[in-house]
Parts: C-alpha cells; sequence; structure tokens
C-alpha cells in the first residue's frame, strides 16, 4: 500500500505508516520459469513493484543513512491470492498465505546499478499481460519513499546483505489466468518475461 491510486482502487485508506510482510526464500521464481496458479486460490493478482537488495546489515537505521544500505534494483511481482488474502482480513488474521507461498516473487537473475539510473526518486517501470501495459509506476508518486520503507522496516527488525523490499505496486492489479504472458520493464530494460500456467 504504497501507492496512492493502488490504495483507493483497493478502497482502503492511505496509511500512515508503512505495511510490511515477509516472504520466504521459497517465494523466489527465477530463470523466467513459469508461474502455476495454485490450486487453492482463484482469484490471482499480479503486483509488479521496484525490488531494492540490501547490501549490508541494518539494524535501527536513521532515515538520512538509508540511501548507504543498497545499491541495485529490479522489478518483481507480489503475487497474490486475493480471494485468501479477503478471506483472512475478514476474519482478523495475518495474510501471509495469501502472498508468501511457493513461487509467489518472480525476480529476474540480475539487478541493476542504481548509478544506470536518474536516482531512486523517479525511476519508471511496468508491466505488460500480454503485450498490454497494465501498471505503469514511478517512485515519484510512492507515499513512503525507499529510504524511509528502509528505516521504518529496520525499527523492527535487522535487514541482513541480500534482503530484498518490495516497495509497493502502482494501480492497475488484476487476474491472471493461464496462458497469460507477463512482461516486466525497468525503465526500458526488460526485468521478467514468463507464462502463468
Amino acid at each position: 500500500m504504497n501507492y496512492r491510486e493502488h490504495v483507493r482502487e483497493l478502497g482502503h485508506e492511505e496509511p500512515v505508516t508503512p505495511v510490511f510482510f515477509c516472504k520466504p526464500d521459497t517465494a523466489l521464481l527465477r530463470n523466467n520459469d513459469p508461474f502455476y496458479i495454485p490450486d487453492f486460490s482463484n482469484d490471482l493478482h499480479y503486483e509488479a513493484e521496484l525490488v531494492v537488495r540490501i547490501n549490508r546489515i541494518v539494524k535501527a537505521i536513521d532515515r538520512k543513512f538509508a540511501s548507504r544500505c543498497y545499491d541495485e534494483i529490479a522489478v518483481g511481482i507480489d503475487f497474490t491470492a486475493r480471494d485468501v488474502q479477503r478471506e483472512c482480513v475478514a476474519r482478523g488474521l495475518p495474510w501471509e498465505v495469501a502472498k508468501a507461498f511457493d513461487k509467489s516473487a518472480p525476480l529476474p537473475n540480475t539487478f541493476f546499478p542504481l548509478s544506470d539510473y536518474p536516482g531512486i526518486d523517479r525511476i519508471h517501470f511496468r508491466l505488460d499481460v500480454n503485450g498490454e501495459t497494465r501498471q505503469a509506476g514511478c517512485t515519484a508518486d510512492m507515499i513512503f519513499d525507499v529510504d524511509t520503507l528502509i528505516a521504518y522496516i529496520a525499527q523492527y527488525m535487522t535487514l541482513r546483505i541480500g534482503d530484498l523490499i518490495f516497495t509497493g505496486t502502482p494501480p492497475g492489479v488484476g487476474p491472471v489466468h493461464p496462458g497469460d504472458r507477463l512482461e516486466a520493464y525497468l525503465e526500458d530494460r526488460k526485468m521478467l518475461d514468463f507464462e502463468i500456467r
């Protein structure tokens, strides 16, 4: 919930602090392998996000130093079992079961230096589904910028080298179906290109 238009499309109030959750390393999907829709969901949604990789151990850091903690970025997808998530929220339960399942986080094999881009606060990314752009975001539109996210998370848990922070999704999330092709771009650089099965 880090882009106002996405918060509105879900019908929520804008958060006053970042909302975060964890995915285990078993959630990673690499090599543009196909994504298989799990049998426990009938409403599986894509959420394209800018991802930053942590490059040092980070604990209780001040926001003004957070930019030292990452230097590589990519675009990933946070797959969400929306029907399962709705049920969890309605029952007041945690919703990792809807977010942290196996292979729910497609990522490219390569991250790119932040120095290749104009600055973390003005990076564009997008997701195309079957050749049509469904999501287009710019980090300038974030409610909480990357440094704020890192400082906030590090108040509660230690971040380690190689940890990945998915920074939130812009508007345009939607369902996937078998046969769909997803392509994600960081500026003009293709990050992902895989199929849904």
